[in-house]
């Protein structure tokens, strides 16, 4: 089945290359950056500024191709993709949680964001603690990782191969 999906805006930061970027949002804290909402979307801003923290969607645009088995960035081992973060999947599609920092307009100023500079933006929904906040979660493999979350930067590991 084929899906259609449209940007709704671009997502401005100062990571111009994957290598280096952050790997998650809790090693971007106080990073900042922008959503900046195409026109025809503007009004969908309207009670956001409530809220604050956003769950972004968003496009992988640079990944390419994919693995079922990938070794992720907290990780020397394989592991199902599926069961990562890894940005080379059959969807390409991001998911970052980010501070609400304002808006101005059409642009929103968030914090702590871990996504290329003109990363496509897909939706933005708003996180809700009592909705999304599960105390009953686990991690699997990553619980005895995501510390390292906080300090480790993304690699060449994920680019496509030539």
């Amino acid at each position: 089945m084929a899906i259609t999906v449209t940007s709704i805006g671009i997502i401005r930061t100062p990571f111009t290359d994957i290598d280096g970027m952050p790997i998650q949002p809790s090693g971007a804290i106080d990073v900042p950056g922008r959503l900046v909402m195409d026109e025809p979307y503007e009004a969908g801003l309207c009670d956001l500024d409530g809220f604050s923290h956003l769950i972004l969607l968003y496009h992988f645009h640079l990944s390419k191709g994919y693995s079922l088995m990938v070794t992720p960035f907290l990780d020397t081992v394989q592991r199902g993709l599926f069961s990562t973060r890894a940005p080379r999947r059959p969807n390409p599609i991001g998911l970052s949680i980010v501070r609400l920092d304002r808006i101005d307009g059409r642009t929103l100023h968030v914090l702590d964001v871990d996504v290329v500079d003109k990363t496509p933006l897909l939706d933005i929904k708003p996180y809700v603690p009592a909705f999304d906040v599960r105390s009953d979660a686990r991690a699997g493999w990553l619980e005895r990782s995501l510390g390292r979350s906080t300090s480790l930067k993304s690699d060449q590991r994920f680019r496509e191969k030539e």
